[in-house]
C-alpha cells in the first residue's frame, strides 16, 4: 500500500467506527432487557397481590398434591377406583390434622391453667426484684408504671378494635381459603395430568415440548422440596420436643407441633418457635433451665443446618444457602407470611425449569413422548399433530 492511499483509507475506517465503544453498547443492551423483566415482574407481583385469595389456595394444593400423590398412586396399584382412592386420601389427611389439633388443643387448655399461675408467681418475683434489686423501685412508681401503661392502651383503644376486626376479617379469609384449597386439591390428585396437558396445550405448537418437560422438572423439584420439608421439620418438632419433655417444660407436645409447623418457613420459622420454647423454660422452671433448652435448641438447629440441609435438602433442591435467605426475605417483604412460605419452592421450580429450557431437555427427554396434550380433531390428520414433540424438535 502506497503513502498516499493510507489517509483515505484511515477516513474510511474512522467513518465504518462504531461512535458509542463495544462494552458501553452490549452494557446497554442487557440494561433495557433486564429492566423490562423488572418492569414486567414487578407489574406480575402487583396483579398478584389482587388475587391472592385465589392464587394461595391454588399454592396450597399444589404443595398438598405433590405430598400426598404417593399415597393416591399406592391405593390405585391396589385396586382402588381413583376417585375413592382420592376421597380416601384428602379425608385421611383431614382426619389425622384434626385429631392432632384436637390433642394440642386439651394440652393447650390444661397446660396454660398451669403455667398462668407459674406467671403471676413470676411476675410478684420480677415485682420483688424490681425492689430489691439495683433498680431500688418503690411500690408506688411501680403501680405509677402500670397506671401509664394502661392509660396508654385507653388511648389506643381504636387501633387495638381495629385490629381485632382484622384478626376477625383475616380469620374468615384464611377458612375460606382452606376450604377452597381442599377443594382445589381434588381436583389436583383427580385429575392433575389432564389439567396440565390442557394448560400445555395452548401455548404454540413450538413450545409445547418445552413448556411440557420444563414444568414437569419443576414439579418434581417441588415435590421433593416438601417431601425433605416434612422429614427436616419432623426431626425439629421432635429434638426440640423431646428436649422440653426431658426439662419437664409446660406444653411440650404442643411445643413440638408448633416447632413442626415453624420449620415449613425457612430460618424464620426456627428462630421463632425456638425462642418461644425458650421462654416458656424461663417462665415455668427458671433461668438455668431456659439456658438448657436454649442449648438443646440451638443443637437441633445446627443438626438441621450442617447434616440434613446440606445432605438432604441440598440433593433435593439445588439451592444455595444465600439464595435460600434471599428468597425468603423476599418473599416476607412482599407478601408477608405466605411470601415467606412459597418462596423457596417457587424458586426452586423456577430453577429447575430454567435449567431444563438452558439445557434444551426436551429434546432428549423420553418421558415427553408418552406425555403429549391432546391435539384438537381437526389437527389430527397432519403429521406434525400427531407428534408434537418431533414436530416442536
Amino acid at each position: 500500500m502506497t503513502d498516499h492511499e493510507t489517509p483515505a483509507t484511515t477516513s474510511a475506517e474512522a467513518k465504518d467506527a462504531p461512535a458509542i465503544p463495544f462494552a458501553l453498547r452490549i452494557g446497554s443492551e442487557w440494561a433495557w432487557r433486564l429492566g423490562a423483566i423488572l418492569v414486567v415482574a414487578a407489574g406480575l407481583i402487583w396483579l398478584l397481590r389482587f388475587v391472592s385469595f385465589l392464587i394461595i389456595p391454588v399454592l396450597v394444593a399444589a404443595l398438598l398434591a405433590g405430598l400426598l400423590m404417593p399415597v393416591v398412586r399406592w391405593l390405585v396399584r391396589h385396586k382402588v377406583p381413583r376417585g375413592l382412592a382420592v376421597a380416601i386420601t384428602e379425608l385421611g389427611m383431614i382426619a389425622v390434622v384434626a385429631g392432632a389439633l384436637t390433642l394440642v388443643g386439651r394440652q393447650l387448655v390444661v397446660g396454660f391453667h398451669d403455667l398462668w399461675s407459674e406467671a403471676l408467681v413470676g411476675v410478684q418475683r420480677v415485682q420483688d426484684w424490681l425492689s430489691t434489686g439495683p433498680l431500688h423501685l418503690s411500690a408506688t412508681q411501680i403501680d405509677g408504671y402500670l397506671q401509664q401503661a394502661a392509660k396508654a392502651l385507653e388511648g389506643n383503644s381504636d387501633s387495638i378494635v381495629s385490629g381485632a376486626l382484622s384478626f376477625g376479617s383475616t380469620a374468615g379469609h384464611f377458612g375460606t381459603g382452606l376450604i377452597l384449597a381442599l377443594f382445589i386439591l381434588i381436583f389436583f390428585l383427580l385429575e392433575g395430568e389432564r389439567i396440565w396437558l390442557f394448560l400445555v396445550g395452548l401455548m404454540p405448537r413450538r413450545a409445547r415440548a418445552a413448556t411440557n418437560g420444563a414444568g414437569r422438572k419443576g414439579w418434581a423439584s417441588m415435590v421433593s422440596y416438601v417431601r425433605v420439608q416434612v422429614f427436616v421439620a419432623f426431626v425439629d418438632a421432635v429434638g426440640i420436643g423431646v428436649g422440653a419433655a426431658i426439662l419437664q417444660v409446660p406444653l411440650a407436645l404442643p411445643l413440638g407441633v408448633l416447632v413442626f409447623l415453624g420449620s415449613f418457613i425457612p430460618i424464620v420459622g426456627a428462630l421463632v418457635t425456638g425462642a418461644i420454647a425458650v421462654l416458656l423454660a424461663l417462665v415455668a422452671n427458671g433461668p438455668v433451665n431456659a439456658l438448657i433448652m436454649l442449648i438443646v435448641v440451638l443443637a437441633v438447629q445446627q443438626l438441621e443446618s450442617h447434616v440434613l440441609q446440606p445432605l438432604v435438602m441440598g440433593k433435593a433442591v439445588s439451592l444455595h444457602p444465600v439464595a435460600v435467605i434471599l428468597a425468603v426475605a423476599a418473599g416476607s417483604f412482599l407478601a408477608g407470611i405466605p411470601g415467606a412460605l412459597f418462596a423457596v419452592p417457587t424458586l426452586a421450580v423456577a430453577n429447575s425449569a430454567i435449567r431444563y429450557i438452558a439445557a434444551r431437555g426436551w429434546e432428549h427427554d423420553p418421558a415427553l413422548h408418552a406425555k403429549e396434550p391432546e391435539e384438537d380433531t381437526h389437527d389430527a390428520k397432519t403429521p406434525e399433530a400427531e407428534n408434537p414433540v418431533t414436530s416442536a424438535q
